[in-house]
This record gives C-alpha cells, sequence and structure tokens, in this order.
C-alpha cells in the first residue's frame, strides 16, 4: 500500500511540474510576442529640426532652445508620414490668448480642418466651450477641465481603430469611439497668440 501511495504520489508531482513548466513556457512565448508587438517610440521632433514635418500656411515657426513656436499668421506643421493607430505625447505651452490643436488622420495635408481630421483642441478660452481644451471638436466634448495657459503641459493621444483616448497632464479628457477619420498625418497648428511644441513622439504600429 506505501508503495502504491508513493508511486501514485510521484506520477502527480511530474503531472503538476509537467503542466506549469508548460504554463511558464507559454508565458514567456506571449510576454515575447506582447513586447514585440509594442512599437518604439519614434522622436518627431528632438529640438533641433523640423525634418519630420512638412509646413503648411504662414505662420512663423521659428526654433530656438529645443523649442519650436509660432506668434503670428496661420498654420499647420504637417508630419510627412501619414498614421493609423498611434499613440502620439507631446509638450505644449500656450498663452491665454492661444488658439492651437493637434489635427490627427488629417484627410488633406494641404487643407486641414475640424472637419476632415480629428482636431484634439487646444483653446482655453473658446468661445464655446463645448469643444475647448482636450475635447475633439465637434466629436468629443472633454470629461474634464483643464486650464492650460502659461506653462508646460503635456498631451497624449491614443487612436486605435474608431477608439479615441486623450490626455492632458495625466487627466483623461476623451475616451470615446467613433468611425469617421481612419488614417492621414498628424498636424501641429498655429492659430493665434503664443503656441510652443517641444518633445514630439508617437509609437505607431
Amino acid at each position: 500500500m506505501k508503495l502504491l501511495v508513493k508511486t501514485t504520489w510521484t506520477r502527480l508531482v511530474a503531472v503538476a511540474l509537467s503542466v506549469a513548466s508548460a504554463i511558464a513556457v507559454a508565458g514567456i512565448r506571449d510576454g515575447a510576442t506582447a513586447a514585440q508587438a509594442i512599437p518604439e517610440w519614434v522622436t518627431l521632433f528632438d529640438g533641433s529640426n523640423l525634418d519630420a514635418f512638412n509646413p503648411v500656411g504662414d505662420a512663423n515657426w521659428t526654433i530656438a532652445e529645443g523649442v519650436v513656436q509660432a506668434d503670428m499668421g496661420n498654420g499647420y506643421l504637417v508630419t510627412k508620414e501619414s498614421y493609423s493607430d498611434f499613440h502620439l505625447r507631446l509638450e505644449f505651452w500656450v498663452d491665454g490668448p492661444a488658439n492651437s490643436g493637434i489635427f490627427i488622420r488629417c484627410a488633406d495635408p494641404q487643407q486641414i480642418t475640424a472637419d476632415n481630421s480629428y482636431e484634439v483642441n487646444i483653446f482655453d478660452t473658446r468661445p464655446d466651450q463645448s469643444y475647448r481644451t482636450g475635447g475633439i471638436v465637434n466629436v468629443a466634448m472633454p470629461m474634464a477641465i483643464v486650464n492650460t495657459a502659461d506653462r508646460w503641459n503635456r498631451y497624449e493621444i491614443r487612436a486605435l481603430g474608431p477608439r479615441l483616448t486623450v490626455w492632458v497632464n495625466g487627466s483623461r479628457t476623451v475616451d470615446i469611439e467613433h468611425d469617421g477619420f481612419e488614417q492621414g498625418p498628424i498636424a501641429l497648428q498655429y492659430g493665434a497668440g503664443v503656441v510652443k511644441f517641444r518633445n514630439v513622439q508617437i509609437s505607431a504600429r
């Protein structure tokens, strides 16, 4: 009887170890696959040049001390590459009267509007506050009010298929699904006031 119990126990331990080993191997494979599936961050603007962008319009963009800024004219910095699914992060500084925004999945890189792309707004003093800073114009009102004038702020924008998520300084302001624009360049806008951008990075599939 003792021999039978010992043999049965030995078999159970062997089976358990085999199952644990299989799970561990599967976990390693899944982890490796997940790691490979996460794209690396690519810097679009590092403070030295605008090689990743085409200027559109007459905004007076200049680079100084790692920052690109404008305070006159009207225009955009439009990425040369087109993007569909991505995670964008950047820092911006605006004064009180500033009107700016991040346009994503732009259908026409020469004629950029909120009607042919998603405009993630930077406009604290927008007359209609429905789509102020943190919102997507005509699509999603911000879930949190974040005032951004006269300081550096961090924007994060994630677009995965129809799901659009936006964070301002860590506060989630938009999280929706919207069947609209699927692919296109990204544009940094200058509309009014003083607008500055730095540390523009993207992780795209």
